[in-house]
């Protein structure tokens, strides 16, 4: 990729830096739909979904990093991703995930039993992240 203009990405969360690497392309998806960021892209500054950050690392590779929401900002060639929880595909203990499924699920029920709408939104995006982690970590790309 040397021959070919770069950016910088790097991912952090509030425990320091998941990831960091050159690349020549990132794809994310923010809250308003997928973004793709090149070399030279437009500044940007935008919302992340609990998702993937998908950063290009040869022909048809992608490094992996399953993110719970954040934000995204990018000029001058490097992009900047803040995240309150990061991790890479390899790290991504997936026994614990299905573990926090389980439980996210369990609260989702009581929630509703109870009427309870603060929890049971609170129970819906622990939900969604531990989706997010499994689906990360036995993906095939």
């Amino acid at each position: 990729m040397s021959d070919k203009p770069e950016l910088t990405v790097s991912v952090v969360t509030p425990d320091g830096e998941v990831y960091n690497n050159k690349t020549t392309l990132v794809v994310c998806k923010t809250t308003e739909g997928e973004l793709g960021i090149m070399p030279n892209h437009t500044p940007v500054l935008a919302s992340l979904a609990i998702d993937e950050i998908r950063v290009k690392t040869g022909e048809d590779k992608f490094d992996e990093i399953a993110i719970s929401g954040g934000f995204l900002e990018f000029s001058n060639n490097t992009l900047s991703i803040v995240a309150s929880a990061a991790e890479r595909k390899e790290n991504i203990d997936t026994s614990r995930a299905e573990r926090a499924r389980q439980r996210a699920e369990k609260r989702i029920k009581d929630a509703r039993t109870k009427h309870d709408e603060k929890e049971l939104k609170r129970a819906e995006i622990s939900l969604k992240r531990a989706i997010n982690r499994i689906r990360i970590s036995g993906s095939n790309k």
